[in-house]
């Protein structure tokens, strides 16, 4: 295959990352470009750059462990316009919750689950298994064999996260928890 001039390159990597359905690895981009990964970084953070610049609708966005070509959170409302999404429900606060303990606490089985949630965790894993949120990551070594369960590249893309490293710390959340039922007792007490 003849080499291509960055520019040439740059459109390659434009291309993929606009066909597809999911973020692109950046050794995927390597292959198919057939570039090194500090020349794909370097265009890509060029192309981020570009987009930022010429304040287009797209934007390249780092997530899930790869790259992806997406719209701008502030043209959201002209998109609704033209593309009315799939109105599918929400998650559930058992479903959110359990989802929160497999996201901190994987591989975790669905006992282990339940031990922490104090209650059956049957419907919200079998939600989050249909909604691609978490997957079937082995098997547990002891009684049973039970099933482990741990997240996926859906999850991180849900949550715009690209990896699981990025998850905020449980313990921001206490303290802010704290600190909100303490206003909302005050409140109440006036």
């Amino acid at each position: 295959m003849a080499v291509l001039f960055p520019e040439e390159t740059k459109g390659v990597i434009e291309c993929v990352l606009f066909i597809a359905n999911e973020p692109v690895s950046l050794q995927t981009i390597c292959d198919i470009a057939e570039i090194e990964k500090e020349d794909a970084l370097e265009l890509l953070r060029e192309l981020q750059e570009e987009y930022r610049q010429r304040r287009r609708g797209l934007q390249i966005i780092e997530i899930a462990k790869g790259f992806q070509l997406c719209t701008k959170p502030e043209f959201a409302s002209y998109i609704e316009r033209y593309y009315k999404p799939q109105t599918s429900a929400g998650l559930s606060k058992a479903a959110l919750e359990t989802l929160a303990i497999v996201a901190y606490k994987q591989p975790i089985t669905r006992g282990e689950i339940e031990l922490i949630r104090g209650v059956k965790v049957d419907k919200a894993i079998a939600t989050l298994l249909e909604k691609d949120l978490i997957k079937e990551a082995g098997r547990k070594d002891g009684p049973g064999r039970p099933v482990l369960f741990g997240t996926t590249q859906d999850f991180l893309r849900y949550f715009g996260l690209k990896d699981l490293k990025d998850l905020p710390d449980p313990e921001e959340f206490i303290v802010q928890n704290t600190l909100e039922d303490e206003e909302l007792r005050q409140m109440t007490s006036e």
